[in-house]
């Protein structure tokens, strides 16, 4: 392993991250100087804006052919969102769950999760799929903006002014100025997820790993830094229902939008590797699933909810290391786990859940947050 494979890592993370933050105050303020609102701009180019590194990453892989690293740049995205980043959150601070969340998103971020997994399950991702995919996102940002319109508008359009300084007094030929910020956000995370995806592959073949696991680690935690400083600093600033909105909106967009693109664009449809169907796809799924019964009980994520999410993260993480590296132990972990632990944590949840919903229901007061 070489100096350059660290450089090539951090210098496109940080190309990455910077490059993210560029375009979305940009784009931000060009489409407010042409008189969009400011709640369609936070639907829209602040939902792009946190996944862009995602989006760069995985078009830039499949335009290279290295399907396995797209793939589980997204995927090891999805599960890092939840397990790592919503429950290192929920350790700083208890996180509130909005009554929308648990009626809408989260099935529609479960639903996406079943559909990629449907189409990919012949072993590849075709242009068609792509389309499908891009069409899921195009729909789901019209419903959230009518909707959002309907019910919330001017509250809505309050926070996104100012979380944007789209209240700022325009500069004389400042749309030359945000034009600029865009070109120079897009050409920051290009050149990020050239020198990430190099890193990347570098790294694979220094430690004997595949393209595969490193995307889903190394990559995925890389890509996914924008949702993590944002759910971070909401919970510390006590906006709580922000940073689980943050993370599961963040998931719903990786697989329609990030994969959408990235199958698009690939010259060749994106194969998949046989393991990530068999072992990384339903370990996503189940993730998204067990949103619910965890969102359900007093609609809000403990800490030690929280805790729970870290260490199967930790333990994720750890049997994809082992079984890379063909350790026998593997076999014996996945086991244990499969067997035991998480049937066990899946009763305790539902039990927690059930004992909530009965207490709350849909017209207790907690729902109404």
């Amino acid at each position: 392993m070489t100096l350059m494979t660290f450089v090539y890592l951090i210098a496109g993370l940080i190309l990455l991250v910077a490059g993210a933050e560029v375009l979305v105050r940009g784009a931000a303020k060009l489409a407010a100087q042409f008189g969009i609102p400011p709640l369609i701009i936070g639907l829209t180019v602040v939902a792009f804006g946190t996944s862009a590194p995602e989006t760069a990453v995985s078009v830039q892989a499949a335009l290279d052919g290295k399907g396995d690293l797209a793939i589980g740049n997204v995927v090891g995205s999805n599960i890092a969102n939840v397990l790592f980043i919503l429950g290192l959150t929920a350790l700083i601070a208890p996180l509130i769950v909005s009554r929308q969340l648990i009626r809408l998103d989260v099935p529609i971020m479960i639903g996406a999760s079943l559909l990629t997994m449907g189409l990919a399950w012949d072993g590849s991702l075709s242009k068609l799929d792509g389309a499908v995919l891009f069409g899921g996102i195009l729909t789901y940002t019209a419903f959230l903006i009518v909707s959002s319109r309907k019910d919330k508008a001017a509250a809505e359009d309050d926070e996104f002014t100012k979380e944007l300084g789209l209240d700022e007094t325009p500069k004389p030929y400042g749309w030359v100025i945000n034009a600029a910020l865009v070109l120079g956000g897009l050409v920051l995370l290009v050149a990020g997820s050239n020198f990430l995806v190099e890193g990347a592959v570098n790294l694979a073949r220094a430690l004997g790993l595949s393209e595969l696991v490193i995307g889903l680690t190394v990559v995925a935690i890389g890509t996914s830094l924008p949702e993590l400083a944002t759910s971070v600093m909401a919970a510390i600033r006590g906006e709580r229902d922000i940073a689980v909105g943050n993370i599961v909106g963040s998931n719903i967009f990786n697989l329609l939008c990030v994969l959408g693109l990235a199958s698009l664009v690939s010259p060749l449809p994106i194969q998949i590797a046989a393991n990530a169907l068999a072992f990384d796809f339903p370990v996503m799924i189940a993730v998204a699933v067990a949103c619910l019964p965890i969102f359900f009980s007093g609609f809000r994520i403990n800490r030690w909810e929280g805790l729970l999410f870290v260490v199967y993260y930790v333990a994720y993480t750890v049997y994809l290391v082992l079984f890379s590296t063909g350790k026998p132990v593997a076999e014996v972990f996945a086991a244990a786990m499969l067997g035991y632990v998480l049937p066990l944590t899946a009763v305790t949840l539902v039990v927690v859940a059930g004992r909530a919903w009965h207490k709350h229901g849909f017209t207790g007061d907690e729902l109404k947050r």
